[in-house]
């Protein structure tokens, strides 16, 4: 049996019916108190494979929360990417869920976008998924509604308590899980904090006098 590991994470926040991008979705949800939850149990049977596929896939279960389809609602599939390609430089976390609720299809899918942009906004990417359900089994069906779930610190503690070994594992194959995933945060973020370092070190933050210099505006 391979080495692999598990673990649990609960996502909430605004999510609206009849809005198309997650932005939008979230602003009417707070209007109106609606809100959706992810319950994601996410298991990697073989840490090896993850590691070595580039979408870095893994396995997921679990329930949805929303009031106008209902509560615990079983998925009857789901999908979990870590890392995987997104546009340009930047990376995704994919959630993914199909489920069905008065006798009709769903499809929930959840993306976390994890970019350099400018600022250190690691822990927002990390935590705020952008979500979008779909009508019928996949991402080919029309958009029925949109939202921003997102991950507090209290939920981030629990996910942390659920990280666990699985199948031949043990406490060194979470340590591998973690030094993959600090690493690939690391390999995203610090060329951010270096452009600042070096933005500070040579003259946005703190003017470099140079005493051969003229004056500001004027011609030397």
């Amino acid at each position: 049996m391979a080495a692999g590991i598990g673990f649990e994470e609960t996502m909430r926040g605004p999510f609206a019916l009849g809005c198309t991008h997650p932005e939008r979705g979230a602003r009417q949800g707070r209007s109106e108190g609606s809100e959706m939850a992810m319950h994601a149990r996410i298991t990697i049977p073989d840490l090896a494979a993850f590691l070595a596929d580039d979408s870095h896939r893994g396995e997921l279960v679990g329930q949805v929360d929303f009031a106008p389809l209902g509560l615990g609602i079983e998925a009857s599939s789901g999908a979990f990417e870590l890392f995987s390609k997104g546009p340009g430089d930047g990376r995704e976390m994919v959630y993914e869920m199909a489920f069905s609720a008065g006798g009709r299809d769903y499809f929930v899918r959840g993306v976390k976008r994890v970019d350099n942009d400018p600022g250190l906004d690691l822990w927002r990417d990390t935590t705020t998924l952008f979500t979008t359900l779909y009508d019928g089994a996949d991402t080919q069906g029309d958009v029925l509604g949109a939202g921003i779930l997102s991950l507090g610190v209290t939920q981030l503690m629990a996910m942390l308590g659920t990280l666990a070994p699985r199948g031949d594992a043990d406490l060194r194959t979470v340590a591998t899980f973690g030094e993959f995933f600090f690493g690939e945060l690391w390999t995203l973020y610090t060329p951010w904090v270096g452009d600042q370092h070096s933005a500070r070190a040579g003259g946005t933050g703190r003017p470099h006098l140079d005493p051969g210099a003229s004056a500001p505006g004027k011609p030397r």
